[in-house]
């Protein structure tokens, strides 16, 4: 899912990322409900009207945006009181509220709040942690159950920090709760790679097979890679955004620094084997010359290119999936990386 945060995703209009082959997007609860707020996005019926997007929206809950942005926030069983980073306003997001605020925005898919620590955290710390967002899921499945139309999906999220015992506890707590759908939270927070992928391999089978699995924040294509390998269905991360803002760029061979000065006289695409819009009409050179001088299609252009690899990375390995042939994806993925290596 490319990330559109304050309902868009950076420097695309929705026809550009629908281009892109994205079938759905990732929208940011915390910072809509303080701007521009539920009482105008229900003058448009919803996030969708709101933003000219037709497809599908999950949003999250707003817990990790409270943990990681708020200027003052504190816990309580109630739920996170916080003050907002943009004017200092004073606030309390509870489980109900949460679900209510994203039912207002009209999305496809709504996340529990969950309580999110910090890496490394003491065993203590996740325990506490995990039995907060187990009650705060039963909360949130009441309140969305009281909406009788229930047009939309809601997903409860595994913690647990980096110990395997304490999220074991939490996939069992949410899968007894029988939710649509399912998220792996608190991944990605710094630990290393090997332990993300251990996580991740010890926490996915222990949900309900016949639902879809999300992994939250992430991450590399090599880390999507791995985690369909293990079983996960779905992704959002800000990554091919925002390094396409810094120049960096993604392609089958791996990835390039478009501000690289040995491509200021280069007159081939991106990626040779790319059918975007940007790598159909534009060199490395003059992408490079757009960025060094900070012109706005800079942003666009690299943005256009980073969103179609990762989405067509996924569709290649859905198709893999199909066909019986995902083993043989995956030697393909790495042996073109090592190539160029």
């Amino acid at each position: 899912m490319p990330v559109g945060t304050l309902g868009t995703v950076k420097s695309l209009s929705p026809e550009e990322v629908a281009d892109c082959g994205a079938q759905i997007i990732l929208c940011n609860t915390y910072h809509l409900y303080l701007r521009p707020g539920c009482d105008v996005i229900n003058l448009f019926s919803g996030l969708h009207n709101f933003m000219h997007w037709d497809k599908p929206i999950l949003t999250d809950s707003g817990g990790f945006q409270v943990f990681s942005l708020a200027k003052i926030s504190k816990t309580t069983e109630e739920g996170f009181a916080f003050q907002s980073h943009i004017d200092g306003s004073k606030h309390l997001l509870t489980p109900e509220k949460a679900v209510e605020t994203q039912i207002c925005l009209g999305s496809n898919i709504i996340m529990c709040l969950d309580k999110c620590i910090a890496y490394p955290a003491d065993k203590n710390a996740a325990k506490e942690a995990l039995e907060l967002t187990s009650r705060w899921a039963k909360r949130c499945k009441k309140t969305w159950e009281t909406h009788t139309e229930k047009e939309n999906a809601l997903f409860g999220i595994v913690q647990g920090g980096m110990f395997t015992d304490l999220r074991r506890i939490s996939a069992h707590a949410l899968a007894e709760m029988d939710f649509p759908g399912y998220a792996v939270g608190g991944l990605s927070v710094g630990e290393p790679k090997e332990i993300m992928l251990e996580v991740a391999d010890f926490t996915l089978p222990l949900l309900p097979k016949t639902k879809p699995k999300y992994v939250m924040g992430v991450g590399t294509p090599e880390d999507l890679v791995e985690l369909v390998s293990l079983g996960a269905d779905m992704f959002d991360c800000v990554m091919p955004t925002r390094n396409a803002r810094n120049g960096q760029l993604f392609t089958e061979s791996g990835k390039i620094n478009i501000s690289n000065a040995r491509y200021k006289n280069d007159t081939g695409p991106i990626d040779p084997d790319c059918t975007c819009y940007t790598c159909r009409n534009y060199s490395r050179a003059y992408l490079r010359h757009l960025l060094m001088g900070r012109e706005l299609l800079a942003y666009r252009l690299n943005t256009i290119h980073n969103v179609h690899y990762y989405v067509n990375l996924v569709k290649n390995m859905r198709s893999a999936i199909c066909r019986g042939e995902f083993d043989a994806f995956k030697k393909d993925f790495y042996d073109k990386r090592r190539s160029q290596d």
